[in-house]
């Protein structure tokens, strides 16, 4: 790793803590700071077993507070940002707009504005598929790093702001900022209320599965353990002002995933529910991957595998996820 000194931006998060694990396995001479501000889908309990670890330190501060985030950049001498901070659940930013603005574009602006007055070597920004828009179901077509702009939920366009910022940082003052765009994530440690997470504790307690009534919109899948590879690479040999595609290629239905979740863990079909669409539900989401693979990187873990190693997880693990059902919209 180049870089000695790194400050993860909601790193009590699913994605987040993931790749924090990731960083201190992988590298013995990094310190590691993590800001979070411990917000409904904020969980201590995820990096609770590296809390002593000597080369981990932890602040509860917001990426908004410009004083906070400067103070940590100062003291830890940050040489790198990785920014995950965000608010990321599309059913969530319909009833609350204004927080998904507030956090992942003006929180993002300030967070860039931090780094450069500290002089940080990397910014690198966690954005998402999402901001491309919508694909038609029945097409070939994919999102490349070129594609426009065409965000239609409030949590998609708070995501492209972000992003637009930071390239303005990097056209601008020379940040060196680089950006990843992400397929969906899976994986243990998910907050309750996306698909995955919710259809296998559903399951479990042999509750319905709500499927959307556009059960035949499609959406890409990565696992977590991937995606953090894929954005270690990207500190590794990306250029500053890229952008990189996060993809496997593989592309699921909301009822495969359904099909999917009953078969492994055993449960009858008709525990599939059909539900009324969100407002803003886009039918399909596929990345161009081929950039970040001329890099260097491939996904490594099958969709079964991962899949049934996360539902055993959630299986295993009611401790961890009883407490979150009373903060998820998706159990209210």
């Amino acid at each position: 790793m180049s870089y000695k000194n790194i400050l993860v931006t909601g790193g009590c998060g699913f994605i987040g803590s993931h790749f924090i694990h990731h960083l201190l396995k992988k590298y013995k001479d990094i310190n590691l700071v993590n800001v979070d501000l411990l917000t409904y889908c904020g969980n201590p309990e995820n990096v609770r077993d590296i809390a002593d670890d000597s080369r981990y330190n932890f602040y509860k501060a917001d990426i908004g507070d410009y004083n906070a985030m400067s103070s940590v950049l100062k003291k830890h001498q940050i040489d790198c940002i990785v920014n995950f901070a965000a608010e990321s659940d599309n059913n969530k930013a319909v009833s609350s707009p204004v927080d998904f603005a507030r956090t992942n574009a003006l929180g993002t602006a300030v967070l860039l504005e931090a780094a450069r007055q500290a002089g940080v070597k990397r910014f690198h920004h966690i954005s998402t598929c999402e901001v491309f828009g919508q694909l038609p179901l029945k097409s070939k077509s994919k999102f490349s790093e070129k594609s426009p702009y065409n965000p239609r939920t409030p949590y998609n366009a708070a995501k492209a702001s972000g992003d637009l910022i930071a390239k303005a940082y990097h056209h601008t003052f020379g940040l060196p900022v680089t950006i990843s765009y992400c397929a969906n994530n899976y994986g243990t440690h998910q907050f309750p209320e996306k698909v995955i997470p919710v259809f296998a504790i559903r399951a479990i307690q042999n509750d319905p599965l709500p499927v959307f009534k556009s059960s035949g919109n499609k959406r890409e899948w990565i696992h977590v353990s991937d995606h953090c590879s894929a954005i270690d690479l990207v500190l590794e040999k990306g250029r500053a002002g890229e952008t990189y595609n996060v993809g496997t290629g593989l592309e699921k239905t909301v009822t495969n995933i359904a099909d999917d979740v009953l078969a492994i863990l055993k449960k009858p079909k008709t525990l599939k529910k059909i539900v009324p669409d969100r407002p803003g539900h886009d039918s399909r989401y596929l990345l161009d991957s081929s950039k970040m693979k001329k890099l260097g990187w491939k996904p490594k873990i099958k969709w079964h595998e991962g899949l049934e190693e996360t539902l055993n997880w959630y299986k295993n693990n009611p401790k961890w996820w009883q407490p979150l059902l009373s903060r998820s919209n998706s159990w209210k």
